[in-house]
């Protein structure tokens, strides 16, 4: 049987400087160390680790089995665009991103909750059993059967009118691309950035848009390849009581639908004109 040559070092190496990064910057972006990233690129990585095969796949939109067996170095530019193009995969989740859950006795899905203490931790475990196994465990009536549920802490006011401090019950998002514009998710982060909880748009370009619920809070773009998990908004749970809603408040609710209704007539309007 014929031995399968392997091109990871080599891929690794000629993706990077495609980016134009330093080592340096890559390590920082993917959580790594210089000292790891250059094991990799010069081929002292034989065997790389799971979540390291996931990890650059994710970076560099790119299937693993593309970084494996093939040496991207001698394909054209327009090749490597139709592999990243052609890699939906990264968008879906199926192939590269795996899910890490703990189940109970009658193996049952657990929802784990992942406190704030847990948070930075949850970055660099959120793949590993062990790590979820130390996470706090619950189940709670009347959940859909489909689906894997999170709960995950909410900290600051930019995600108002949900109380600040309020626990985000969710279900994980294994297909990115069938996130309808401006969804409401628990974004988990790679690098320093925290766990935001925000009203989320997948854009065509490998970008996302991050939206706050308080419309104080500007929104902003991050690189797809800078996120880790998506998990959908499907409850909350909070000890305060949401605030009435003041004068002004029901004043600018009124002014949107009257303008969400202007647009529609006009929108019927054009359509009528032009028949």
């Amino acid at each position: 049987m014929r031995t399968q040559e392997m091109f990871w070092s080599v891929n690794i190496k000629f993706l990077r400087l495609r980016q134009k990064l330093s080592q340096e910057v890559l390590a920082e972006k993917l959580g790594i160390t210089r000292v790891k990233l250059n094991a990799h690129e010069s081929g002292r990585t034989a065997n790389p680790t799971i979540e390291d095969l996931i990890n650059f796949s994710e970076f560099f939109r790119m299937s693993i089995d593309s970084l494996l067996k093939i040496d991207l170095g001698k394909l054209s530019e327009q090749k490597i665009k139709d592999l990243e193009a052609g890699s939906e995969l990264f968008m879906q989740g199926s192939n590269i991103r795996v899910l890490a859950v703990t189940v109970d006795k009658e193996e049952n899905e657990n929802i784990e909750y992942v406190p704030v203490k847990a948070k930075a931790g949850y970055r660099s475990g959120f793949s590993d059993p062990e790590f979820l196994a130390t996470l706090p465990k619950f189940n709670l009536p009347n959940l859909p059967k489909n689906g894997t549920f999170r709960m995950f802490p909410t900290t600051g006011d930019s995600m108002l009118p949900v109380p600040e401090g309020s626990d985000i019950i969710t279900r994980y998002v294994q297909d990115w691309t069938r996130i309808k514009p401006q969804t409401p998710c628990i974004v988990i982060l790679r690098g320093d950035q925290d766990f935001v909880f925000k009203q989320v748009t997948i854009n065509n370009n490998g970008t996302m848009v991050l939206q706050s619920f308080n419309k104080q809070y500007f929104a902003y773009t991050v690189q797809i390849t800078d996120v880790l998990e998506i998990w959908e908004y499907y409850s909350f749970h909070s000890k305060q009581l949401p605030e009435p809603q003041t004068d002004m408040q029901q004043l600018l609710k009124m002014l949107q639908e009257m303008q969400l209704e202007i647009k529609e007539l006009t929108t019927r309007g054009s359509l009528g004109s032009s028949n």
